[in-house]
């Protein structure tokens, strides 16, 4: 095996464009694709630099349940200040909690995708 790295994750959506606007304006990710594919559109996002991207697959890409994905974790600097943010966006935040590896909060995203968020503990 000569893994390097996950390309991409699939984060199940029914309407592509609610979607990108949360995915983009408040989690602030940037769009890598947005292209029409004879299947549908194929829309990724990523956070600025990363390595892996967010398939936001719609209908008719691959038979994906929207709301299926589940223990997504995405590792911020300040999970204090995003969770504060993502309830002005009106969005139910569990946490975060003081856990020993580190801050940790969960949401889910309009379609129902569980998504976490963590602030890696320093040791």
């Amino acid at each position: 095996m000569t893994l390097t790295h996950a390309s991409f994750v699939t984060l199940p959506v029914a309407d592509q464009d609610r979607a990108l606007r949360f995915y983009a304006d408040v989690l602030g990710m940037t769009v890598i694709a947005d292209r029409d594919m004879p299947q549908g559109r194929w829309l990724q996002v990523a956070p600025e630099g990363a390595q892996t991207v967010f398939t936001l697959s719609g209908p008719g890409m691959g038979g994906f349940e929207p709301g299926s994905a589940r223990g997504i974790m995405l590792v911020t600097t300040d999970v204090d200040a995003d969770c504060a943010r993502l309830a002005e966006a009106g969005l139910s935040v569990q946490g975060p909690d003081e856990l020993p590896w580190g801050r940790m909060a969960s949401f889910t995203d309009p379609d129902g995708n569980g998504l976490m968020l963590l602030t890696e503990a320093h040791h």
